[in-house]
C-alpha cells in the first residue's frame, strides 16, 4: 500500500488524489507557516493547471486569511485588476486589456470575478491585488508619443513610426516567442527603440513636463529588460522579490505569488532553453532566503495533453513530471516536507516548463534544472491530463 491509496491517511502521509477535501487539507498545511505562498504552473496554457491555482488560492483566502495576490505584470496594470476587485472599476475583461498576454484568459476573468465578489462581501477585510513589476510602458504611451509627433513635427512622423510599429507588437507576443514562432521583422526591438528615443530627443517640445520624453524612456527600458532584450529567461529575481515582501511588510497582508514554476521555486534554476547561462536566481529563491520556511514554494505540473500551442507528449523518463505520472490518478498531490518522499525525490531534478516558444521537436530542452528537489519545492501537484485555457478576444 502507497500513501496515495487511502484518502483517509492524508493528514498522517502528505499525499493523496486531489479531491476537494484534500485541497482544503492542503490549504491547511500550507498556511500553518506562511507568510508568502508561491504557487507555480509549468505551462501559463493548461486550463487545468490554472484552474488548481485558482482553487487553491480561494481556500487559502476563505480558510487561511491570506489577502494579496502578487501576479507577474507591472504595477499599473495591476492598480487597473485591483481597482477591478475592490471597488468594481469597469470590467475584468477591461481590468487586463493592458495585461501580459498569458493573463487574458476567461480563467483568469473568473479568478477576477471571484475576487471582486469576495470583495464586495467583505468590505472591510478585502483581496488587493499588486504588480512584481515597476511601472512599465503600456501601448497607450506608443500612441502618445505619435500623436505628439504628429501636432508638433509632423515632417518626423513617418520614420518615428518607422521604430515604433514594429516594437508595439511585443505587447501582443512577446519578441522572443516571435522569434521561436519566425514572425520577428528581423532588427533588434531594443535597437529600435534607441533610435525611436534619439528622433524624440531630438524634437524641439517634449510635451508638458517632458512626459513624452518620459514615456519613451519607459519604452525603451521595457525592451531592454525583456527576455530578448536580456538575452535570458531568467525574470528580474531581486527586484521582483524585493517589492512582494515590501508589499507584504507595508500591509502585514499574507501574500500569494502566482508565477511559473521557474520564477517562484525557492532554489536558483538552470533553463534547459538557456544552460549556457548556468543556474539563475529566481525570485522564489530570494524570498526563500529573506523568509525562510515562511516562504512556502508550490509546483503545479502535468504529464501531457493538449495546451493548443501544441501537443505535448508524456515526459521523458528523467523528468520528475515521469515519476509523478507512475501514479495513476487524474490528479494528486505530495508534501515534500511530510517525511514521505523516499530517495526518489533527493538531490538534483528536472521538471518540464512549457513556455510560449515550446516546440515538440525541442521537448527535451524544455525543463528546468534544480540542484535539490526539496530545497526548490514545498509541495508537488500533478494533473495527469490538460486541455488549452481560453483566450480573450
Amino acid at each position: 500500500m502507497t500513501a496515495f491509496d487511502e484518502p483517509s491517511r492524508l493528514r498522517q502521509s502528505g499525499a493523496g488524489p486531489l479531491t476537494d477535501i484534500a485541497l482544503d487539507e492542503l490549504a491547511e498545511r500550507i498556511a500553518t507557516a506562511a507568510t508568502v505562498v508561491g504557487i507555480g504552473e509549468s505551462t501559463r496554457f493548461s486550463r487545468e493547471t490554472f484552474g488548481v491555482r485558482d482553487r487553491l488560492f480561494r481556500r487559502l483566502v476563505e480558510r487561511n486569511g491570506f489577502r494579496a495576490l502578487a501576479v507577474q505584470d507591472d504595477a499599473g496594470v495591476a492598480d487597473g485588476l485591483d481597482r477591478f476587485v475592490r471597488l468594481g472599476e469597469g470590467s475584468a475583461e477591461s481590468a487586463l486589456a493592458g495585461a501580459w498576454r498569458p493573463w487574458r484568459t476567461a480563467e483568469m476573468v473568473e479568478a477576477l470575478q471571484w475576487i471582486r465578489a469576495f470583495n464586495h462581501g467583505h468590505p472591510d477585510d478585502p483581496i488587493r491585488i499588486f504588480g512584481v513589476k515597476s511601472l512599465q510602458a503600456q501601448p497607450a504611451d506608443y500612441d502618445a508619443i505619435l500623436n505628439h509627433v504628429r501636432r508638433t513635427a509632423p515632417e518626423r512622423l513617418a520614420e518615428v513610426a518607422s521604430h515604433l510599429e514594429p516594437i508595439r507588437t511585443a505587447h501582443g507576443i512577446d519578441e522572443h516567442v516571435q522569434r521561436a514562432r519566425g514572425i520577428h521583422p528581423g532588427r533588434p526591438f531594443v535597437e529600435h527603440a534607441g533610435d525611436a528615443l534619439s528622433l524624440v530627443q531630438s524634437l524641439p517640445d517634449h510635451g508638458p513636463d517632458g512626459d513624452i520624453l518620459a514615456r519613451m524612456n519607459l519604452i525603451v527600458r521595457f525592451h531592454q529588460r525583456s527576455v530578448a532584450g536580456r538575452g535570458s529567461y531568467a525574470g528580474e529575481a531581486a527586484e521582483w522579490a524585493e517589492l512582494i515582501s515590501d508589499y507584504e511588510q507595508r500591509s502585514g497582508l499574507r501574500v500569494v505569488y502566482w508565477d511559473g514554476i521557474a520564477h517562484t521555486s525557492a532554489a536558483p534554476a538552470v533553463l534547459g532553453l538557456a544552460p549556457e547561462h548556468g543556474s539563475q536566481p529566481t525570485t522564489g529563491s530570494v524570498l526563500r532566503s529573506r523568509y525562510g520556511a515562511r516562504y512556502v514554494s508550490v509546483a503545479i505540473g502535468f504529464h501531457h495533453g493538449d495546451l493548443s500551442i501544441a501537443t505535448v507528449p508524456e515526459p521523458a523518463s528523467d523528468l520528475i513530471d515521469a515519476m509523478l505520472g507512475e501514479v495513476d490518478m487524474p490528479a494528486h498531490w505530495l508534501d515534500l516536507r511530510a517525511g514521505v518522499a523516499d530517495s526518489r525525490w533527493d538531490g538534483p531534478a528536472k521538471m518540464r516548463v512549457i513556455s510560449g516558444v515550446y516546440h515538440p521537436s525541442r521537448d527535451a530542452a524544455e525543463h528546468m534544472v534544480v540542484p535539490s528537489l526539496t530545497d526548490a519545492f514545498d509541495v508537488l501537484i500533478q494533473i495527469r491530463q490538460v486541455s488549452p485555457v481560453r483566450w480573450l478576444p
